[in-house]
């Protein structure tokens, strides 16, 4: 099971740290709800989560099968919802490096390996997600 703690650090400021690691990363609010915008929005975190998740099950299938996907990327947008202040929608767009010439198979299985992603299947079904494939 893994761990965390979190810290507020003050001025909407907090502090999380990967227990077992020691590895820390903070937040901040947004500018558009009362921060400063100096690092990641806890809702950040929440769709960048998406597209890290992506990438790993991508990337154990690709291992799985023999073929690297190093250096593909994932352009993750949110959009807001007001009433009530949530996340609404997210863009992602997954970008896998130009001149791999990935067969058709390995194609089907990347944009097959997201279904299996624990963060997309826990998001809550009234939140828009939209990917694009770009090889």
């Amino acid at each position: 099971m893994t761990k965390m703690k979190t810290t507020y650090l003050g001025h909407l400021h907090n502090e999380i740290e990967h227990l077992q690691s020691g590895t820390k990363i903070t937040t901040d609010a947004p500018l558009d709800n009362h921060g400063l915008g100096q690092s990641f929005s806890p809702t950040d975190l929440f769709a960048s989560s998406l597209s890290c998740c992506m990438l790993t099950i991508i990337g154990i299938s690709a291992e799985s099968y023999g073929f690297d996907i190093t250096g593909t990327t994932v352009d993750t947008e949110k959009v807001m919802n007001e009433n009530p202040r949530r996340v609404g929608e997210l863009k992602l767009t997954v970008n896998l490096p130009e001149g791999k010439n990935y067969t058709d198979q390995q194609k089907r299985l990347i944009e097959s390996a997201i279904k299996t992603c624990p963060v997309g299947r826990s998001l809550n079904p009234d939140i828009k997600v939209d990917i694009t494939f770009n090889y």
